[in-house]
């Protein structure tokens, strides 16, 4: 639970971060333009971008964090020996990439705590702009898994009503 929370702070300040990164001196000239008014239609492409980015290195952290796959692997053994055996090597395994995970979360949120102060310090009048972008940019990062997830469920439904294979093959394509 404590590794899913940390995960879930550091995906909202690298979201915060990224979209950081993506307002640029057009993006200060256009909010100068709008006088302070929010363009979703201009911040759209950028709100996906930094979503995708961010998406890709939250993967990358979600592998070094999450320990599932090496307790799925575990349960899989069948002799007590074999079990014992794995059992300490998966500790091991886990303990480490526990300690490299909280190690490079620490420092990324220190480089992001550092960057993100001299941002805000430096362009106080976007700091609504940013928040906004980044709270779209959160939100669509945390619906992308639920559609991700529900997208073949619901084809693996129509796959049995339909007597094709076809569309339970494609159904576990996308899974």
């Amino acid at each position: 639970m404590v590794i899913k929370i940390c995960l879930f702070f550091f995906n909202f300040s690298l979201s915060l971060v990224i979209n950081s990164l993506f307002f640029t001196d057009e993006t200060m000239h256009k909010i100068y333009i709008d006088e302070g008014i929010f363009n979703f239609i201009y911040n759209l492409p950028k709100i996906l971008y930094s979503t995708l980015i961010s998406t890709i290195i939250d993967i990358l952290i979600k592998k070094l964090a999450l320990s599932e796959e090496s307790i799925l692997d575990l349960k899989k053994e069948k002799k007590l020996k074999e079990i014992n055996d794995k059992a300490a090597k998966t500790k091991r395994k886990l303990i480490i990439k526990f300690i490299l995970f909280f190690s490079i979360s620490f420092i990324f949120l220190g480089i992001f705590w550092f960057y993100l102060g001299c941002f805000c310090s430096v362009y106080t009048n976007t700091q609504w702009h940013l928040l906004k972008d980044t709270i779209i940019s959160f939100i669509i990062s945390l619906i992308i898994p639920f559609i991700k997830n529900v997208l073949p469920c619901l084809i693996r439904i129509n796959s049995l009503k339909d007597p094709r294979k076809s569309m339970y093959n494609f159904s576990k394509f996308l899974q």
